[in-house]
């Protein structure tokens, strides 16, 4: 059976639609390490684990996304490891909400707002995220009382999908349904370019409770793992 792209969803991303960010070689690939974290093997043999090592610097770190458990080569260890979940947007289920998300308070986000987003990020945790996310997809945000008040955009792309990521809230401006209206913008953007939106969440997030009422279904559960090298 062939394996489902978002199975290896980083993998997928960077021999496809990011394919001009990728480092490495035919076994073993990662983003530059200024713009994420994420690298990817091609499949679970040895001479993948090994590739990816030769990569790494000793001490040097990246994080693989993977529906199966990853198989680990000697030099390389796993410095965490989370549960997570895959969501892939059920379009029927979705497209009940779009026509009354018009944007309206929503902002694009470009490199001079790069600082407040880091820091909206590393106050909130959403996930692995740079000042140079800008670089691999687009984000909006919501402006209150002069700052970033919450903010969502795209990440990793392969044929047929785009990933809605980065939905995040400042802790003073929660309750007021802005991940919620984010979420659906930013998913309306990729379904009108004929993509299907998907994401992830750490499993346990009270936030899958919100991607479900808006149209996201489990496709299957996901590892997070941070590897080191040395």
């Amino acid at each position: 059976m062939t394996a489902h792209p978002l199975d290896r969803p980083v993998w997928a991303a960077l021999t496809s639609r990011h394919a001009p960010l990728a480092e490495g070689g035919p076994l073993a690939k990662r983003f530059p390490a200024d713009i994420l974290p994420f690298a990817a093997l091609r499949d679970d043999s040895p001479e993948a684990g090994h590739a990816l090592m030769a990569m790494l610097a000793p001490g040097a770190s990246v994080v693989l996304a993977e529906a199966e458990a990853v198989r680990l080569p000697a030099g390389l260890s796993p410095a965490s490891v989370a549960e997570a979940v895959q969501m892939v947007a059920d379009m029927p289920a979705l497209a009940r909400f779009l026509p009354a998300e018009d944007g309206a308070g929503l902002v694009p986000l470009g490199p001079s707002d790069a600082a407040e987003m880091l820091e909206l990020a590393t106050l909130t945790r959403p996930g692995p995220f740079s000042v140079k996310a800008l670089s691999v997809g687009r984000f909006w945000g919501v402006r209150l009382e002069g700052r970033l008040a919450a903010m969502a955009g795209e990440r990793l792309r392969q044929p047929g999908f785009t990933e809605l990521s980065g939905v995040c809230t400042h802790p003073d401006f929660r309750g007021r349904g802005l991940a919620r209206t984010l979420s659906l913008f930013v998913a309306a953007r990729i379904a009108a370019t004929g993509d299907a939106p998907y994401l992830h969440a750490y499993a346990g997030n009270a936030a899958i409770r919100l991607y479900e009422s808006i149209g996201f279904r489990l496709r299957c559960p996901m590892r997070i793992v941070t590897v080191r090298a040395g």
